[in-house]
């Protein structure tokens, strides 16, 4: 089973969290939260988008990133973003990756932008960019469709 870990850099929708926890409990995937969150956890409209799966979820709550690069210092680390010119379906996953997606209103800060594993999902020109929780799982299903669940 491929073991995908999805991150958040300081997400600030619970709805958007809950709904990513959900699909990080129906694949395996371990859930990142790091940094400031823009909600509390126990937020109703985080659980209510998480339903019942929260008790399913592999989740831990990160005060940094350099905390979390110097935990897995060995793994690779993919950062998505709308300012990247890489795509991620240009990438072949490995068991163990972290994806990493910043806040819904301001992305990831330029050192994680410039980094040479960041990548983006295609779409049309003049838009801004997809939802989180979308964009976390059609990046999450190509890495399982190159391993496996």
């Amino acid at each position: 089973m491929s073991k995908i870990n999805i991150v958040l850099y300081e997400p600030e929708i619970p709805q958007n969290t809950g709904n990513i926890a959900r699909l990080c409990a129906c694949t395996g995937a371990k859930l990142f939260l790091v940094g400031k969150l823009g909600f509390s956890l126990s937020d109703k409209y985080t659980k209510r988008a998480g339903l019942d799966y929260w008790d399913s979820v592999d989740i831990q709550k990160i005060d940094t990133m350099d905390e979390l690069l110097n935990t897995y210092k060995t793994a690779n680390f993919y950062y998505l973003t709308t300012k990247a010119k890489k795509l991620y379906t240009d990438i072949k996953f490995h068991d163990g990756d972290f994806l990493v997606f910043g806040p819904e209103t301001r992305g990831l800060p330029d050192i994680y932008v410039k980094d040479k594993n960041a990548l983006t999902i295609p779409m049309k020109e003049g838009q801004r960019s997809l939802n989180l929780s979308n964009s976390v799982a059609i990046v999450a299903y190509e890495v399982i469709r190159q391993n496996g669940l």
